[in-house]
């Protein structure tokens, strides 16, 4: 705006980002302000909010594995996997997993969300269908997104729902992914009625594992495993190596064909970084105490349903675990936040879940079941949580 005299009027001064103010106002006055919690190396609380399904994480023979590593190979990788990123240790890792979890082959990734990405988009693309379940993982949701493909949305575990859409899509390449565990509510996945599903129709079947290795299967080979589907020659698995094999990192699974096209075409191997030579160390050293320790898995499975039925019986609402995930009903996002923290207050680590997060808009507290728990801290968590308990 110019004045009288000519010259421009000067007014508040304007920068790029000023508009994340109004964001965060909005966000506030939602109440969903997320907040970094920086955790000390030693704590004394009880941590039931991570995803050490198995406690391994501080297992000496992980971190001693994961030092070693470092001191050998290096802090980093150096380069992406296809120029200087690839070490012994991660084609080692690749094979022991591939064996452990009975497919031909698997690829290393830095993260469980590029093992995700890289499938949907290698495998997917324009001329191509993905029918995902509706309680998918952010990761697939974005993979999906990447991928380019008609994507459709089926409501959750609804083989019917995936039998009817591929039916309307006759002649198309297409893939179903999902969930073989939903972080949410930690339920199970129908994955024999959508592989039969797929197999009628010459889909491909992705599903993500992540919180299925580990717990699921014979030893903790896994939901895929289990089912008498690992190996099958139109199935894809990915996995996280954050979770039950305690370190960080994901892969694929699945047909060496499949692999090899991923190292060609997936954008998030073949331009990321690889991933750290101390968490492949350790996640090596992890996957060989789960094969000599088979019994981890099954403790871990007793753990949630000793939580379950405990919070329960005692009149909470607490949806009834598969795998190591115990999803316990709160009344409001309000609630949920207070019960977290009262639960923080008393030494209790519990995670908390509320809309938009979840797709259901009910807020939950979200316990993770842990092998190395004993009885008396099993006790003390479920005391925890009932005193803290709101009402309602």
């Amino acid at each position: 705006m110019s004045q009288a005299d000519g010259t421009r009027a000067v007014g508040p001064r304007r920068t790029a980002f000023d508009w994340t103010e109004a964001e965060a106002r909005r966000r506030a006055d939602a109440g969903l302000v997320r907040v970094l919690r920086p955790r000390a190396a030693e704590s004394d609380l009880l941590d039931l909010a991570g995803n050490d399904y198995l406690g391994l994480t501080r297992r000496p023979e992980v971190t001693g594995a994961a030092a070693e590593a470092a001191n050998r190979w290096g802090a980093g990788s150096t380069g992406s996997r296809l120029v200087t990123g690839t070490t012994r240790l991660h084609t080692r890792l690749e094979r022991e997993l591939a064996d452990f979890c009975g497919f031909e082959a698997a690829l290393v990734f830095s993260s469980g969300y590029t093992a995700n990405l890289a499938a949907l988009t290698a495998l997917g693309g324009r001329d191509a269908l993905i029918v995902s379940d509706a309680s998918n993982h952010a990761s697939i949701v974005d993979g999906c997104r990447l991928a380019r493909a008609e994507t459709a949305v089926v409501p959750h575990s609804d083989p019917e729902a995936v039998r009817k859409t591929l039916d309307a899509h006759p002649g198309w390449r297409a893939l179903v992914v999902s969930d073989s565990v939903f972080s949410v509510d930690g339920d199970r996945a129908p994955l024999s009625a959508l592989a039969a599903a797929c197999r009628a129709h010459g889909a491909g079947l992705v599903v993500d594992d992540a919180h299925g290795l580990g717990v699921l299967g014979d030893g903790g080979r896994g939901a895929l495993h289990e089912a008498g589907l690992a190996g099958d020659e139109d199935v894809v698995a990915t996995v996280t190596l954050s979770k039950s094999l305690g370190s960080q990192g994901g892969a694929v699974l699945g047909p060496a064909r499949v692999v090899e096209h991923l190292v060609n075409a997936a954008r998030t191997f073949i331009f990321d970084t690889g991933l750290a030579p101390a968490a492949a160390g350790g996640a090596l050293a992890a996957l060989r105490l789960l094969t000599a320790e088979p019994g981890l898995a099954e403790r871990a499975r007793t753990v949630a349903t000793t939580l379950h039925r405990l919070l329960t019986g005692a009149g909470l609402t607490a949806a009834r675990p598969d795998a190591a995930v115990v999803s316990v009903r709160a009344p409001s996002p309000e609630a949920a936040l207070r019960w977290a923290a009262d639960c923080r207050e008393r030494g209790l680590a519990v995670g908390c879940f509320r809309p938009p997060s979840v797709p259901d808009g009910v807020s939950r507290l979200r316990l993770t079941a842990r092998a190395d728990l004993t009885d008396e801290r099993i006790a003390y968590a479920v005391e925890t949580i009932l005193r803290t308990a709101p009402a309602g």
